[in-house]
């Protein structure tokens, strides 16, 4: 929630109301009379009480700190910590200063919502003096909108790919099964004796892989067998 601030007698707060007594009673803020400071602030609080008007907390909160310093300048031996305070006061209110002056600045040099364009400007009259065929206006058209009329698809490399086999990995895996159960130890090169092409080449290569992985077939240590597991799986027969 929104923290609810207190203006009194166009006073955002009490350093504006302290800055304001300096500057009435000709103060010096780097040596600031206490005393004379406290008596001229009470007296504000003191009239705004006897107008029933509100005083917000932190007014209330400067008074007593203003009270504590004075309190320490009646003591004896106690000149560094009333320095001190005064010191921190001091400097509080010149950052305070500061940035009034900035926001003032900052206020001064805004806008808020205005819209601004540049006024209209005189445009050189230059035509364009060169000459061209229809030809290459079309072609500097179809180079501007990435076109070309002359592209056509080329049926020599598109054909093989798209007329190329598909060999599945799991018909692969089947065929494999299929001969280590009849055959339980079989070399490893073999396997590869009766592919066609590349792509049976692959899905060969890939449903070993894949055997190996889920431990359904080993492969001994020179890489020269393919061994099936003694585990009972049920093979295809119609492949």
């Amino acid at each position: 929630m929104e923290q609810l601030s207190f203006k009194i007698a166009q006073m955002e707060g009490p350093l504006d109301l302290i800055l304001q007594l300096i500057r009435q009673h000709k103060l010096d803020i780097y040596d600031i009379e206490i005393s004379k400071l406290l008596e001229q602030y009470m007296d504000y609080i003191q009239q705004w009480q006897e107008t029933d008007m509100e005083i917000a907390s932190e007014f209330l909160e400067m008074a007593s700190r203003l009270v504590y310093i004075k309190s320490i300048s009646l003591l004896p031996k106690h000149e560094e910590l009333e320095e001190k305070l005064k010191s921190e006061l001091t400097g509080q209110l010149i950052e305070y200063t500061l940035c009034k002056q900035v926001a003032q600045l900052l206020h001064a040099t805004w806008q808020g919502d205005q819209l601004f364009c540049r006024s209209p400007q005189e445009l050189p009259q230059e035509a364009y003096q060169g000459k061209h065929r229809k030809k290459e206006l079309l072609e500097a058209y179809l180079s501007a909108i990435g076109k070309r009329q002359d592209v056509k698809p080329n049926q020599q490399i598109f054909e093989p790919l798209v007329a190329r086999r598909v060999v599945s990995v799991s018909s692969r895996i089947t065929l494999i099964l299929n001969r280590l159960y009849r055959c339980p130890k079989v070399p490893f090169l073999s396997l590869f004796e009766e592919q066609k092409d590349r792509a049976e080449i692959v899905a060969t290569f890939l449903a070993v892989l894949e055997l190996v992985k889920n431990k359904r077939v080993t492969i001994s240590d020179d890489g020269r067998t393919v061994r099936m597991n003694e585990t009972i799986y049920e093979i295809d027969e119609s492949v």
